[in-house]
């Protein structure tokens, strides 16, 4: 077999700070249910997001690292804070090809939007950088852009309240800013927060259009896939490929919220020390 066959066999890594890019894989899955994938989250040191810039690229670092082991053909960090932060220093020290989630959702938003007008909503990190923002004025430098932190989205969307009150009430307090500045597209600058699309969706109204960054990430990878030619080919069966999972911490936990983001249950969750990589 060649080298190239190989390497159309090997599996797309994934790597998250912790749960949330299960989002990612879940798109992933649907568009190319063939793939062997690993996923590796990071749940031991979650959340990236209140963290500083060097600590977050240490991370990141080593999350490369650990999954460049298991001979993987493409890295998707699916990690907006990594993404935003850490990604582009970093892809200068491999040649495999790595994938963020902040162009692929600037690039649908801006594709989107009818008034000119873009929300970004995400964690500390995410929104501190301003990585969604000056990726947007580069495409568009006319383009307004209304940036928001909402970091209590994240444990809601962990602990299942995905319907509750309490969920409502607190997207209604982040989002009013939103409604004032008449955005007509608003990113989803988190992974986590796919999971609470309805709730965002009821209080911003259905003539703002919502961006899940998971889903344009997985639809780039797509394309990337076929356009290095690393997809994996078809053995004329609907064969689904190998997921195997591996956290920092504590897998029973992961198992249990993981459930909520893909729908389905998993196996194969094996614990890892990440500090040695």
């Amino acid at each position: 077999m060649s080298d190239t066959a190989n390497k159309n066999r090997a599996p797309i890594g994934i790597f998250d700070s912790g749960v949330g890019g299960l989002t990612v894989a879940r798109h992933l899955y649907k568009l190319l249910p063939e793939e062997d994938v690993v996923y590796f989250g990071d749940v031991g040191r979650t959340p990236y997001g209140g963290r500083s810039k060097e600590i977050i690229t240490r991370f990141t670092r080593q999350d490369i690292a650990f999954l460049l082991e298991h001979d993987v053909k493409l890295i998707i960090c699916a990690c907006n804070s990594a993404s935003s932060v850490a990604l582009d220093e970093l892809v200068k020290e491999h040649t495999i090809k790595m994938l963020g989630v902040i162009q692929p959702g600037v690039e649908a938003a801006v594709k989107r939007t009818g008034n000119g007008r873009i929300g970004v909503i995400g964690t500390n990190a995410t929104i501190g950088s301003n990585a969604y923002a000056s990726r947007i004025h580069l495409i568009d430098p006319k383009i307004k852009v209304f940036s928001l932190a909402c970091p209590l989205f994240v444990p809601l969307a962990e602990e299942g309240y995905i319907d509750k009150e309490a969920t409502y009430l607190i997207a209604r307090d982040y989002l009013k800013t939103m409604h004032e500045v008449g955005i007509d597209t608003l990113v989803l600058g988190c992974t986590h927060y796919p999971l609470l699309k309805q709730v965002i969706s009821d209080v911003m109204g259905d003539k703002v259009a919502l961006i899940d960054s998971g889903e344009e990430t997985a639809r780039v990878a797509h394309d990337t896939l076929i356009g290095t030619g690393l997809l994996r080919p078809s053995d004329g069966t609907e064969s689904t490929g190998e997921r195997r999972y591996f956290v920092s911490d504590v897998p029973e936990k992961f198992e249990h919220v993981a459930r909520k983001f893909l729908g389905e249950p998993i196996n194969k969750i094996t614990r890892v020390d990440i500090s040695g990589y």
